[in-house]
């Protein structure tokens, strides 16, 4: 149909996550040695015009919250100044078994 197919949408939200680390000399990898995992709990989209095949799209990434386990971003996907999707998540800081663990101060995202 030449649009993005709307399960790409978290996809990139993903890779927005990862480089807002990678951004503020963080990396991910690093977290998962260090026996953290960042797991999504709560995620959505609110999709206002189709992105379309071949398109330059632009991503914001922020996070907007961080509480003692858990870290809430927002996202914005453009197409230059076109809004075309918002959306959010939620993760938790959680050890490889599972249990919420509390956000290390290391890994809080500076996105001044």
């Amino acid at each position: 149909m030449g649009v993005l197919h709307h399960a790409n949408y978290f996809t990139y939200f993903e890779v927005g996550r990862t480089e807002l680390l990678r951004a503020n000399g963080r990396d991910y990898r690093n977290v998962e040695e260090d026996g953290l995992f960042m797991v999504v709990v709560k995620i959505g989209c609110t999709y206002k015009k189709p992105a379309r095949y071949d398109d330059v799209l632009t991503l914001r990434t922020t996070a907007t919250r961080i509480s003692a386990a858990k870290i809430e971003h927002a996202y914005q996907l453009l197409r230059g100044d076109e809004l075309l999707a918002e959306g959010h998540s939620t993760l938790a800081c959680v050890d490889r078994e599972g249990r919420v663990q509390r956000v290390p101060e290391w890994l809080r995202i500076d996105d001044d």
